[in-house]
């Protein structure tokens, strides 16, 4: 589907990190990119909001869901539920209320687009909230591919990712991660938002990819 004047695209989480860059790119393309989040008055934890908020708007051709969450780390045996809970009401339930608003707007050969993380498919321990929460993602959009055709479902799956997420890391403490991600990673270096925003670009391009799954990882999951 070629971008026109008339082309409009929403980018859920798109005032920050990877969000933005995926509306900044977009942005220089014809037609109008919608960034919505918290910061300027959706909730996602609040289906009926979500709802009211498609409704508004109206026909769109393209869905971009980017709004993150805090999941809490640590083993299971000691790990607090409410937070856990939250996490998922952010970014896993909150992308099923996006899905289902947006299905009745979005035009038939447009695209619903979502985010994951690398954890979906990667063992490590402590992250039982970000792998369960990652991974049912992933496999729920496959079946809202199938659900939903024609309008095309797909997921980018980022790695480590230089974005405003680790503002409230010390400045040398972040330096160090990011440093370290760049010596290990087969890629030799750290994703920037501009990076992962390029998968989502080719997920809205390609008319062929729906039930994908783009992993922009530096090659953590092979390591």
């Amino acid at each position: 589907m070629a971008f026109t004047q008339e082309t409009r695209t929403v980018v859920i989480g798109g005032t920050s990190g990877i969000g933005s860059a995926v509306a900044d790119a977009l942005e220089s393309r014809p037609g109008e990119v919608l960034r919505a989040g918290r910061s300027n008055g959706l909730d996602v934890e609040d289906p009926k909001k979500v709802a009211v908020y498609f409704a508004a708007i109206g026909p769109v051709d393209h869905v971009v869901f980017t709004a993150g969450s805090q999941a809490p780390g640590g083993p299971v045996s000691g790990l607090d539920l409410k937070a856990a809970k939250t996490a998922f009401d952010t970014k896993f339930w909150g992308a099923v209320a996006v899905a289902q608003a947006a299905a009745k707007h979005v035009r038939p050969g447009g695209t619903i687009t979502f985010t994951s993380g690398f954890l979906a498919r990667r063992t490590v321990p402590g992250t039982f909230v970000k792998t369960t929460m990652n991974a049912a993602l992933e496999a729920g959009a496959k079946v809202l591919a199938k659900e939903l055709a024609p309008v095309r479902v797909n997921v980018v799956s980022p790695g480590l990712t230089d974005t405003s997420a680790y503002a409230a890391m010390d400045p040398a403490a972040r330096t160090a991660m990011l440093n370290k991600a760049a010596e290990t990673l087969p890629a030799g270096r750290f994703a920037k938002p501009a990076d992962v925003a390029a998968a989502y670009l080719l997920l809205i391009d390609n008319p062929s990819m729906t039930g994908a799954v783009i992993d922009v990882d530096g090659g953590a999951l092979i390591n």
